[in-house]
């Protein structure tokens, strides 16, 4: 079983957030869910980004980097949205880094090194039509076409933050779906 460090997105450690980490923990796999906003959700993505930037968007990456230096090496780094930056960091410069789950989101390699780190499995996830997925598109089919074990997933629609369903965007196919593909993906590191 993986050991997994999931970060939320910018509305916050929501409810379908949790329930997605409790999906993965009734497989079996440990899944930490930091919570970066400090008990505060949002209703909405404007709101959470005016409380992200009132509060630092560093002092909030810095909050992710802390959960993970109290967990040690070995971890599945997983993020929604605005936790990508976060996971995806991780899991290019951590050594020991087991895989990366990027999901909404997809930063460009080069962000964070010359390429992405050998050895370590991907799995990119997003909406077609999604207007804050769309453009992190081309970072994504990027990283996919030039990592070994990378794989892009790409699903019809637009609603952006899909596999959360405590929001209005859930899609409850789209997102069963990608949590198949998660499933396969952690059985496999």
């Amino acid at each position: 079983m993986a050991e997994v460090l999931l970060y939320h997105h910018i509305q916050g450690l929501t409810d379908g957030v949790k329930a997605f980490a409790d999906g993965l923990r009734r497989d079996g796999h440990t899944v930490h869910t930091p919570d970066l906003f400090e008990g505060r959700t949002f209703g909405s993505i404007e709101e959470g980004f005016g409380f992200a930037r009132d509060t630092g968007f560093d002092v909030i990456r810095e909050r992710g980097g802390a959960a993970a230096d109290e967990l040690g090496p070995g971890l599945v780094y997983a993020g929604f949205s605005f936790g990508v930056t976060i996971a995806q960091r991780l899991a290019q410069t951590r050594p020991g880094a087991r895989g990366a789950l990027l999901m909404e989101s997809c930063i460009p390699v080069a962000e964070f090194g010359e390429a992405w780190p050998e050895g370590v499995p991907v799995q990119i996830h997003g909406k077609e039509n999604d207007e804050f997925f769309d453009e992190d598109l081309p970072a994504a089919r990027e990283l996919a076409s030039s990592a070994a074990d990378a794989e892009l997933f790409v699903y019809p629609g637009d609603q952006h933050l899909f596999a959360d369903s405590s929001l209005d965007a859930y899609d409850p196919e789209a997102s069963a779906l990608l949590m198949e593909r998660v499933r396969t993906f952690l059985a496999s590191v």
